[in-house]
């Protein structure tokens, strides 16, 4: 009964405006099946459903990820989420968190505690890509990512799987659990959600200040890990500090840009070009909130403003699905976000670096060696 609840949570929050099957036309179809497809972030590992499985709820699984050809997949891993979560608001007292822990049947230890539940979802997708027979491939290290893309190129369906942690409030306030979980098997780190913290403030926090002795801490501890800098959900003042502070190039996972829709949680054109000057990443999401409605036309309009802002080579993909949000199309339907590049005038070239090789060029530079 418990489970069945949270299937319903999820239909109720993880919403598709166009339902499958996509039809596209002959020259995306045939550009997006060449292209290795970099998501910087979705939020799957939190619901109560099997990844290995095609699903009529949410936006991701495996099966639809491989449909949508897409190669590595960030998987973002949530311990903290109001109930009635806004993009202009503060965000409330309540967690939607614990609410889906009870429900999924999560170990006790992780009803509680914060960094359990990171470690649970790390678990998890360990697991998933034991049961996956082989389509599901762990990336932790250059190495891993390089056998990733050398089977892609030999034809095999499998999907690269990274892990992303949003908000360092999971780590309570120890540097040695960043340790920990990059034992586990975490190579992104992001500063906040949507909740003030002990490292950063969050653009929906209600202080919202910028980094604290600790963050700093963090900031530089990450970057010795060979461990990737999201700036996603972060305050403006913490993406500041954060911008003079590190070193090698910084990413925003998941985001839309004040230039098309003026948003709290989207970023100025001063970040974007801040962000674009290290060397880093702008993932475009899909979801309304980063986008003034949940329009495939919209994500390519704001990926043409960052690229006129800051280059093309700072454009990327966030998609955001499964993050308790609405989008355009689920996973399987990607080929219509490249059909929606072309009908925005970005060349062959240019979207073959916006659907995943910008992304892949700061991701290889971050991780270790093996």
């Amino acid at each position: 009964m418990l489970r069945f609840l949270g299937r319903i949570a999820e239909r109720a929050v993880n919403k598709v405006v166009v339902k499958p099957p996509y039809a596209v036309s002959l020259e995306a179809y045939t550009l997006h099946q060449g292209l290795f497809v970099v998501d910087l972030h979705a939020d799957s590992l939190l619901w109560h459903r099997s990844l290995l499985v095609r699903s009529r709820s949410g936006h991701a699984d495996l099966p639809r990820l491989l449909s949508g050809n897409v190669g590595l997949q960030v998987f973002g891993v949530v311990t903290r989420a109001p109930f009635g979560q806004s993009f202009t608001r503060p965000a409330g007292r309540g967690d939607r968190v614990t609410a889906l822990a009870v429900t999924g049947g999560w170990p006790l230890r992780a009803w509680g505690s914060l960094f359990y539940r990171a470690l649970y979802q790390a678990n998890k997708l360990q697991r998933l890509a034991v049961q996956s027979g082989g389509r599901l491939l762990l990336v932790r290290t250059s190495a891993d990512l390089d056998d990733l893309l050398a089977r892609r190129a030999r034809g095999e369906t499998v999907l690269g799987a990274f892990l992303g942690l949003e908000g360092v409030h999971a780590l309570r306030g120890r540097l040695k659990n960043l340790d920990r979980l990059y034992q586990a098997g975490f190579r992104m780190i992001g500063l906040a959600h949507f909740f003030d913290n002990r490292a950063a403030g969050s653009a929906h926090g209600r202080k919202k200040g910028g980094l604290t002795p600790f963050g700093r801490d963090l900031v530089q501890q990450v970057q010795a890990n060979h461990m990737l800098l999201d700036l996603a959900h972060a305050s403006p003042r913490a993406i500041d500090e954060t911008l003079d502070l590190a070193n090698g190039p910084l990413l925003v996972s998941h985001t839309g840009v004040c230039g098309v829709h003026d948003c709290p949680r989207n970023l100025s054109d001063e970040h974007v070009r801040r962000i674009a000057a290290t060397g880093g990443v702008i993932g475009i999401g899909l979801f309304e909130g980063a986008l003034p409605a949940a329009r495939l036309a919209l994500a390519a309009r704001s990926m043409r403003y960052v690229a006129e802002l800051a280059g093309v080579d700072a454009v990327a993909l966030g998609s955001d699905f499964d993050g308790g949000v609405t989008v355009p199309v689920d996973a399987s339907g990607l080929a219509l976000l490249t059909e929606a590049l072309l009908d925005e005038g970005f060349g062959h070239d240019d979207i073959v670096k916006i659907m995943g090789g910008n992304a892949l060029r700061v991701i290889r530079a971050a991780l270790p060696a093996g």
